[in-house]
């Protein structure tokens, strides 16, 4: 398993009864879990002293229970300042797992010793965004929400990097990469973290077991010829990290070579010293 490890502003206190109890910088939130099946005592004082938390409802969704938390809060990792808010179905806008994946492909960006163009899909709030552009390469950033790239600008301005040669879309990812094919222009790395079900700015729908196979086959043909890395993250229970290899072994390897590796991705749980699950991710690098 890949570990998110080097966090000081993140923290997973503990976890029990389908909850996490987290530290985000100086305020204590509880969010459902699904991947927390066990009942342990609630020993941590942070259960009882949250400033936040999320209740999931029988019926689905959910609502928030805030005790003490502004509206709007930050945390930094390393050079970075992620702005933070509570919103609907238990989110903050960050997903601190990914940090193992940005340091990652930061490190190869930095090794690379060239000019490196950067496409990251499904970008969110502009975590793998930053970190890339932190490590020196241009970066294309799609979301098809304009709330989220509004709040992914945000980030970069927080972190000092207003300037950085960041290109903000907002787009359908698919129909982005079909225009780039036919523009010829070309990525030495890519990144995607497709949700399980979305909607495009016009109602295109996307669904991930049918759409994400024809997705990273028309994405290769955007990979430049001597391309770093490419990178798929995956929160649906279905695709396994054996999965994700199968992927980018059949659709990348084979024409690029280089290798291809996949894991779960994890927070360390500093109560007991377990490792929190947080979905899995598969990497093609250029060997």
């Amino acid at each position: 398993m890949w570990i998110a490890d080097n966090w000081k502003d993140y923290e997973v206190l503990d976890t029990s009864g389908g909850e996490k109890l987290e530290r985000w910088g100086d305020y204590i939130l509880v969010r459902p879990d699904p991947q927390v099946i066990w009942n342990t005592p609630h020993d941590h004082k942070g259960w009882k002293n949250k400033n936040a938390h999320y209740h999931r409802s029988a019926k689905g969704g959910g609502e928030w229970e805030f005790i003490n938390l502004p509206n709007e809060w930050s945390i930094s990792y390393g050079s970075l300042t992620f702005n933070l808010k509570p919103f609907s179905f238990k989110h903050t806008g960050l997903f601190p797992e990914q940090a193992v994946n940005w340091d990652w492909f930061s490190d190869k960006i930095r090794k690379a010793g060239r000019p490196v163009k950067v496409l990251n899909l499904f970008a969110y709030t502009g975590g793998a965004t930053l970190s890339a552009a932190a490590a020196g390469a241009m970066v294309t950033h799609v979301d098809a929400s304009k709330g989220m790239v509004g709040w992914a600008k945000e980030n970069a301005i927080s972190s000092g990097l207003k300037d950085a040669p960041i290109r903000w879309l907002v787009d359908d990812c698919v129909k982005f990469v079909e225009r780039e094919i036919r523009r010829g222009n070309k990525y030495d790395g890519i990144i995607m973290d497709p949700p399980s079900y979305g909607r495009g700015p016009k109602g295109e729908i996307w669904k991930i077991e049918e759409n994400i196979w024809p997705f990273i086959e028309l994405t290769t043909q955007i990979l430049s010829d001597d391309a770093l890395f490419f990178l798929i993250n995956s929160y649906t229970t279905g695709l396994q990290p054996a999965v994700l290899s199968y992927m980018l072994n059949t659709a990348i390897r084979k024409n690029f070579g280089g290798s291809v590796t996949a894991s779960e991705i994890g927070l360390p749980v500093s109560s007991n010293g377990l490792i929190l699950p947080c979905g899995a991710s598969g990497r093609w690098e250029r060997s």
